[in-house]
C-alpha cells in the first residue's frame, strides 16, 4: 500500500540520496587513493570523484582534520538539503537522526562545564548535525545545576534526560553512564517511532537499529569489565531492542569476561561470527584494504585469541561492528518506497569519511604499511 502513496511526499528526496549513494567512493577509487605520495597527489584524486574541488581553497600542506572537517560539511550540506525539502513524517524522522549527535554535544558540553571550560570553544568542537537553535542557551549556565536544568528546557533531548537523568547524577564519574542511558532512551525511541511508520521503513530500520542497540550492550559490558560499574547498573544500560533481548542482555549483565561475551552472543549467528578466532583468514589490517566486494563480518578475518581472550582487544571487534554496519546500511538500498535509506547513506557516508582520512593520514605520516587499515564502503 504504501507503494502508491510514498510518492506523493518522498519519492524526489529517495530519488536525491539514492543519487547521493551512487557518488559514495567505489573500490577502484580507493586504490587509486592508496597509491597517493603526497596530500597534494592525495588532493588531486579526490577532485575526480564526487568530493570534486571542495580542498580547492585550502593552503599546503593540508591537515588530516581540515580534510575530515570539509568532507564533514559536505554531508552536513547534503542533509540539511533533505531536511529542508522533507514533511512529515520524513521531516521527523530526519530530525530523530540528529539526536544522536545532540546527545554527543550535550554530553561535551556538560563534560566542559564540570572542568570549568569555555563553553564557547566547546561549542565549536560539537558535531554539526547535533547543532540546534537553543545550543548557545546552554553556554549560559556556569554550574552544572543549571546546565541541568537548562537542558530540560531547550533542547530536544529534555524527555530522555527527565526521564533517565538527574541533576545529581551530573559528575566525572556517571558521565559515560549518562551517555548511554540517553542512547538507550534515544534508540528505544527512534524504533517506537519507526515501527509507528509500519512498512518497509519499520522493518529495515529495526533490523538497523536492533544491531546497534546489540553493539552498545556489548561494547558497555566489555568496557566495563575492571571499573566499579556494578551488573545491575550495567543491565539498566542495555537497551531493549535488540536481537539478543531478553536472553542474550540478561547473559551480558552476568558476564565477567570475553568468553561469557562470547557464549552470551552464541545464539545469533551474525555475531558469532565478531569472536569466530578459527576463519584464518590473516591480519585485520590486509583484509580490510582489498576484496570490497565482501560485505560480511568475516572480511576482518582471524581476531587471533591472547591472553584478554580476544586477540587484537576491543579496537579488533569494533572493526567487526563497522563492517556489519556497513552491510546493513547497503542492504538498506535493496528496498523502494521506505525511509531508512536516508539513514544508511548518513552512516555510509561517514565510514567514508573515516576511511579517507585515515588514508590521508597514512600518507602525511608516510605509514604506507597500514595504509590499506580501512573499511571500503562499496
Amino acid at each position: 500500500m504504501e507503494a502508491l502513496f510514498f510518492n506523493v511526499s518522498g519519492g524526489f528526496l529517495e530519488g536525491i540520496v539514492r543519487g547521493y549513494k551512487a557518488g559514495l567512493l567505489t573500490q577502484n577509487q580507493y586504490n587509486n587513493l592508496t597509491q597517493c605520495e603526497t596530500i597534494e597527489d592525495f588532493r588531486t584524486q579526490l577532485s575526480a570523484t564526487d568530493y570534486g574541488n571542495f580542498l580547492a581553497n585550502e593552503p599546503l600542506p593540508i591537515s588530516t582534520s581540515t580534510i575530515s572537517d570539509k568532507a564533514t560539511q559536505l554531508l552536513v550540506d547534503q542533509f540539511n538539503y533533505l531536511r529542508s525539502n522533507s514533511v512529515e513524517p520524513l521531516s521527523k524522522f530526519l530530525e530523530y537522526m540528529t539526536y544522536a549527535y545532540m546527545i554527543d554535544n550535550v554530553i561535551l558540553i556538560i563534560t566542559g562545564t564540570l572542568h570549568g571550560r569555555n563553553t564557547n570553544e566547546l561549542l565549536q568542537r560539537c558535531h554539526p548535525l547535533g547543532i540546534f537553535d537553543t545550543m548557545p542557551a546552554l553556554c549560559v549556565a556556569t554550574n552544572v545545576e543549571e546546565l541541568y536544568h537548562t537542558v530540560l528546557v531547550e533542547t530536544p533531548l529534555a524527555p530522555y534526560f527527565r526521564d533517565s537523568v538527574t541533576a545529581a547524577d551530573l559528575d566525572d564519574l556517571n558521565i559515560e553512564i549518562i551517555r548511554n542511558t540517553l542512547y538507550k532512551a534515544y534508540l528505544e525511541d527512534f524504533d517506537a517511532f519507526c515501527q509507528s511508520l509500519g512498512g518497509p521503513t519499520a522493518e529495515v530500520m529495526h533490523r538497523i537499529l536492533a544491531f546497534e542497540a546489540d553493539r552498545r550492550a556489548i561494547n558497555i559490558t566489555i568496557n566495563s569489565f575492571g571499573t566499579q560499574l556494578s551488573k545491575e547498573q550495567r543491565a539498566k544500560l542495555f537497551p531493549t531492542i535488540g536481537r539478543l533481548f531478553p536472553e542474550g542482555n540478561n547473559a551480558l549483565a552476568r558476564a565477567d569476561d570475553i568468553d561469557q561475551v562470547r557464549q552470551a552472543c552464541e545464539p545469533v549467528a551474525e555475531y558469532r561470527a565478531f569472536f569466530d578466532a578459527g576463519s584464518g583468514r590473516g591480519n585485520g589490517a590486509a583484509a580490510r584494504g582489498g576484496g570490497g566486494s565482501e560485505s560480511t563480518a568475516n572480511l576482518l578475518g582471524d581476531l587471533g585469541v591472547g591472553e584478554d581472550g580476544l586477540g587484537g582487544g576491543a579496537a579488533d571487534l569494533e572493526d567487526r561492528f563497522f563492517v556489519h554496519e556497513v552491510h546493513l546500511n547497503k542492504l538498506a538500498f535493496l528496498q523502494q518506497f521506505q525511509y531508512a535509506v536516508f539513514y544508511s547513506y548518513i552512516k555510509l557516508k561517514e565510514q567514508e569519511i573515516r576511511s579517507v582520512t585515515w588514508i590521508a593520514e597514512c600518507i602525511a605520516q608516510n605509514a604506507r604499511d597500514r595504509i590499506h587499515d580501512f573499511i571500503p564502503t562499496f
